[in-house]
């Protein structure tokens, strides 16, 4: 990117993932910093956020969650006509709701479990027990527009998903799955010169809990990561490939990263896709690159150049 156009360096928002987002904006801005490009820091709570945006060549999103990473913020970009990173507004709003992403991902060919989708105004006892019959206990409860782990739990006995489901205060969409013991991992993909690059799949291994969920995601002492996996050939195989699918099934631009579950009988389940993965320098999808060869600074300046800037998109 040349060095002489500016950039609107979006973070923060207003999300549940306000936090991580910040993080991955700092990372961000030192990295530009060091390459010497001109920026400036934005933040979608600002009042002045859409005059100030408008102003910029292209935008940088560093940002996650609901209202940055679901469409919202891409729709509202192209209608000032800001260029940005990431995909558009189509594939973020099908990855960020993960009933819709495992959908079209499943008729691509990758494998997937199976879910029930839950919504307020059902009857908590009558949904609770037709989710443990159909799929059997243990089950996980996980929001359908969510990420980071947020409002996600496993649950091995109906009172206790009957109990949540009556008490849900969140008046929102959930949906359930099968729990299946295994290990988590997550695969990354990048577009370079308009190829797309499968980065070697990373373990995720908890410290503190039985699952990777959002306190061990927060917590550096609750995880340690091993990339590339210590898994068979033919798992981080099956892997990459799932992850390339289903990037270019939801139709994603620059750069994902899926995140799966390995069973202990070598089962590979597509999980979910982030359009906008974290960028802190320590996080997984940086942790993958530099095991691909490609430093924190050439990893953002790969985004940058990923950047969709010509014609319509959906």
């Amino acid at each position: 990117m040349s060095a002489d156009r500016r950039i609107a360096l979006v973070t923060g928002g207003r999300s549940g993932e306000r936090d991580r987002s910040l993080i991955s904006g700092e990372a961000v801005r030192t990295s530009l910093v060091r390459r010497q490009l001109a920026h400036v820091v934005l933040d979608p709570t600002d009042k002045d956020f859409a005059d100030r945006v408008r102003e910029a060549d292209l935008a940088f999103l560093a940002i996650a969650g609901q209202w940055a990473e679901d469409g919202k913020l891409q729709g509202l970009l192209d209608s000032l006509d800001v260029p940005y990173t990431g995909s558009g507004v189509l594939a973020s709003a099908m990855a960020m709701h993960k009933p819709t992403a495992k959908t079209v991902v499943r008729t691509a060919g990758v494998t997937v479990l199976p879910h029930i989708p839950l919504r307020s105004g059902q009857d908590p006892e009558d949904a609770a027990k037709a989710c443990t019959e159909e799929l059997d206990l243990p089950v996980i409860l996980k929001l359908a527009s969510e990420g980071g782990s947020i409002g996600v739990r496993v649950f091995r006995d109906l009172n206790s998903l009957t109990t949540t489901l009556t008490h849900d205060t969140h008046g929102g969409e959930w949906f359930v799955e099968p729990f299946k013991e295994g290990t988590a991992v997550t695969c990354g993909v990048l577009e370079q010169d308009g190829a797309l690059l499968a980065l070697p799949p990373l373990e995720t291994v908890p410290t503190t809990a039985d699952f990777y969920d959002y306190k061990a995601k927060r917590n550096p002492a609750g995880h340690r990561y091993r990339c590339p996996a210590q898994l068979p050939d033919t798992a981080l195989a099956t892997i990459s490939r799932a992850a390339v699918r289903a990037h270019r099934v939801l139709n994603c631009s620059g750069y994902s990263r899926s995140d799966f579950l390995v069973t202990e009988t070598g089962d590979v389940y597509w999980l979910e896709l982030n359009t906008l993965p974290g960028l802190s320098p320590h996080g997984n999808l940086a942790t993958m690159a530099k095991a691909a060869g490609i430093s924190y600074d050439d990893l953002i300046q790969t985004i940058l150049a990923s950047a969709h800037t010509k014609g319509y998109r959906p």
